[in-house]
């Protein structure tokens, strides 16, 4: 129709309805949300216009206050100075005037009182001003006094003008604040300072009192006495004088020094002996509690799961047992197909836990081993049943006596066809292990890793033995526990492998290992995950150590920073006591002083030794100072965890070592500052490698052992002197051969008088090379002419033969 728009209303989709009722809510709760916050804006305002109107009736309150006080002061002030004002007028009034005010006394004039002059002199002009003229000051005083005083003419007959009374302003004492006190003070009361004579006689009596022999009353005091001290620290915490200490110390015998040092024996002998008391103290009581000696309350133990140690030969199977418990494969990814790690990991069996911790096998690797003896409930010895009882075998054997733990043994590969589990139980005997099967008391399971056979039962043997042992711990205390591992990981930093023997080890906990301290900033389990807290028996890798600990130390929780500080400072401080007493040479007794000089000669090979882990520097320092004999050594001179890093470069160039890096390497830096300094860097992954290479290294070293070879004897005929060459010795071969240029005895009388070569050999007038038995020829000796017919030469060969360690 004419009366419509030409526009088209279109129908919204669902979407666009929903997008619509979607937009118009959160318009609604923006401004429910602008509506709220302006209403709080409002509140915070007016709260904020209360507090600063407080604050101004506040201010201007003490302002009130402020004007009051000033107001009062300055009237105090106006009023005692009147009151000054007039006491002065007073003291300056003429005797004249003060005759005519003042009734004479009776009797005559007062005591006391000045004599009136007989006579008043006229003023002396002042210079430079006219007689009369009135100077500055009085001016002053004119105008503070206000407008002068009418005098009634009969006062102005008498009165005669006095000279103004000057004051001596030498002797004149300086004035304070002019108060309402000081202005009513006489002159006589006002405070005076100590004169010089007084304290003069002070300091003298003083003098006297402290050289006079009268004897003072002696203070008894409780003397705190470390392990050493010095006599002037001594005598200071007696509070008594160095000089009589050293007298007593005479007395006895001692010719001794202020400043010498004393033990805590001679120290509580001369304390006692002057009448105090004795408290002795040591460095090493600041770890005084830091672990747990008394036994814990029966209600607080609750049952924890066994720790289980697999311990055996090298190549016999503890690592791929361990596998096929836990269905991982961590034996594959090892270097060379051995363990060189001691690793803890957890496993559940039949619903209980079971804590597990792998040893290597290898000879280097003793003292992980003898760590995993004493931190375990229980032993399982692994032999194969193809190889039987080894050295390492006996070797973990004893450990395993040494820490008083139950044995299970696991004769291991009996799927093999040259199996034979007998002479395992049989070798046993010779180390009296006597198994069940034998009528023993030793568990004794029969398996096989790589086929999975009887893993259950050697589980079950697990929990059996756990049981009979009643394995139980406190959890709701502070944790304590052994470092297993430790190492420094690039990102991560120090990182320590440790197993918690009592207590709970939670996130945050600040703990003390060894030197090392640290505040615990995260857990791990064995399988990398993250842990809030590790109750009993659970091996973690704690993150957050200052420094890495060294495996087999015992870790704590403390309290705080400070105490953590205090005993790790402590320790360190030790340690490196030691170190110096190690590596000085001290006169020791005869025997050490012969066993000095004989190692005076020897050679060293200097090593620098970097590995991933404390456990394998640990072992490699053992191996490496294993090898060598009387005339060389391998030395060590710095071993750290981590990577090689530039330091390590320097302290090798300074000291011409060589730098071997086991599971680690260097950074780019110390590549390229080895490649100028020319420092050979040896990267290694198996410790067999290592330790031959070594050996190989240090074999170059040893003297060649020089052997030897008996050639022939020729017998001298005739001497023939030849010009321009000397005495020739005409000689037949009577046995063997004579080469030219061999080493050459001369014998006479069966003595050896002369050890040299020969120079010349001839056969008639030709030179030869060699002269057979039987010949004659003729021989020449070098820078040697003394000989005779009927002399013996011996010919012989000297041969070289590298040594080997």
């Amino acid at each position: 129709s004419p009366g419509r728009t030409g526009v088209v209303l279109q129908a919204l989709s669902a979407d666009e309805r929903a997008a619509r009722a979607n937009a118009l809510v959160e318009a609604r709760a923006r401004e429910a949300e602008e509506r709220k916050r302006a209403e709080e804006e409002a509140i915070r305002r007016a709260a904020e216009e209360i507090r600063l109107a407080r604050e101004r009736e506040e201010a201007e309150r003490r302002k009130a206050e402020e004007d009051t006080r000033k107001k009062f002061e300055d009237e105090a002030r106006r009023r005692a100075e009147q009151e000054a004002q007039r006491r002065l007028d007073g003291e300056l009034r003429p005797p004249a005037e003060a005759s005519t005010v003042r009734p004479a006394h009776p009797g005559g004039p007062r005591p006391g009182a000045p004599a009136a002059p007989a006579a008043v002199k006229p003023l002396a002009p002042v210079a430079g001003k006219p007689v009369g003229a009135r100077t500055e000051e009085e001016e002053e005083d004119s105008a503070r006094r206000g407008p002068p005083r009418t005098i009634s003419p009969a006062a102005k007959k008498v009165a005669v003008p006095a000279p103004k009374p000057t004051r001596d302003k030498a002797a004149e004492k300086p004035r304070g604040k002019l108060t309402v006190t000081t202005a009513q003070k006489d002159e006589e009361e006002e405070d005076r300072g100590r004169s010089v004579a007084a304290f003069r006689r002070r300091v003298q009596r003083q003098q006297r009192r402290m050289m006079s022999n009268e004897p003072r009353e002696k203070v008894l005091r409780e003397v705190v006495i470390p392990e050493t001290i010095t006599i002037q620290e001594l005598a200071n915490r007696m509070a008594e004088r160095g000089v009589d200490v050293i007298k007593l110390l005479m007395k006895q015998g001692q010719m001794l020094k202020i400043n010498d040092v004393i033990d805590a024996d001679m120290a509580q002998l001369i304390a006692e002996e002057m009448g105090h008391s004795v408290k002795r103290v040591a460095e090493s009581d600041v770890e005084e509690g830091l672990f747990t000696t008394v036994a814990e309350e029966e209600e607080n133990l609750l049952p924890r799961p066994p720790v289980v140690t697999i311990m055996g030969h090298v190549d016999h199977g503890k690592t791929s047992l361990l596998d096929a418990i836990r269905s991982t494969k961590v034996a594959a990814g090892e270097a060379g197909g051995i363990t060189q790690h001691i690793g803890a990991y957890q496993v559940e069996s039949r619903g209980q836990k079971i804590t597990f911790i792998d040893t290597p096998g290898h000879e280097a690797f003793t003292a992980m081993r003898s760590r995993g003896a004493k931190a375990t409930d229980i032993v399982v010895l692994v032999v194969a049943a193809d190889d039987g009882v080894m050295p390492t075998t006996v070797e973990a054997i004893n450990h395993t006596r040494a820490a008083g733990v139950p044995i299970i043994v696991a004769v291991n590969k009996i799927d093999k066809a040259d199996a034979n589990p007998e002479r395992v139980r049989t070798d046993l005997l010779r180390h009296e292990i006597v198994v069940e099967s034998m009528g023993g008391d030793v568990l004794e399971v029969e398996v096989s890793a790589t086929k999975r056979i009887n893993l259950d039962k050697l589980l079950d043997a697990i929990l059996l033995q756990s049981e009979v042992l009643e394995l139980r711990a406190n959890p709701d205390r502070s944790a304590e526990g052994t470092v297993i591992e430790a190492k420094l990981d690039k990102g991560r930093g120090p990182v320590a492998t440790v197993l918690v023997q009592r207590g709970t080890l939670k996130v945050g906990d600040i703990l003390v290992a060894g030197p090392a301290w640290g505040k615990v900033r995260a857990l791990l389990d064995d399988q990398g995950g993250t842990i809030k807290a590790a109750t009993p028996s659970t091996p973690v890798e704690v993150l957050g150590f200052q420094d890495t600990p060294e495996a087999g130390d015992r870790f704590a929780v403390v309290d705080s920073e400070a105490r953590a500080r205090e005993i790790t400072d402590y320790r360190q401080r030790l340690k490196r006591e030691k170190s110096m007493a190690r590596g000085t040479a001290q006169r020791g007794s005869l025997a050490d002083m012969m066993t000095q000089l004989k190692e005076t000669g020897r050679k060293e090979f200097v090593l620098v030794v970097k590995t991933d882990v404390q456990g394998s520097l640990e072992a490699i320092t053992g191996a490496l100072e294993k090898l060598g004999n009387d005339e060389v050594r391998a030395r060590v001179i710095h071993g750290g965890v981590g990577g090689i890093t530039e330091s390590d470069i320097s302290l090798a160039a300074t000291s011409h070592a060589a730098i071997i890096g086991f599971n680690v390497r260097a950074s780019k830096e110390a590549r390229e500052s080895s490649e100028r300094e020319g420092i050979e860097i040896r990267y290694y992954n198996v410790i067999y490698d290592l330790v031959d290479d070594v050996k190989t290294a240090m074999s170059g070293m040893l003297p060649p052992l020089l052997r030897e070879t008996m050639l022939g004897n020729a017998r001298i005929l005739e001497i023939f002197a030849v010009s321009k060459v000397g005495k020739v010795a005409g000689c037949l071969v009577t046995d063997g051969t004579v080469e030219r240029g061999a080493n050459v005895r001369l014998i006479r009388d069966n003595v050896v008088i002369h050890e040299g070569k020969l120079s010349q050999l001839k056969r008639f007038k030709d030179d030869a090379k060699e002269v057979q038995s039987g010949q004659e020829c003729g021989m020449a000796f070098e820078a040697y002419q003394d000989m005779r017919a009927g002399d013996v030469i011996e010919c012989y060969r000297v041969e070289t033969v590298a040594r080997s360690l």
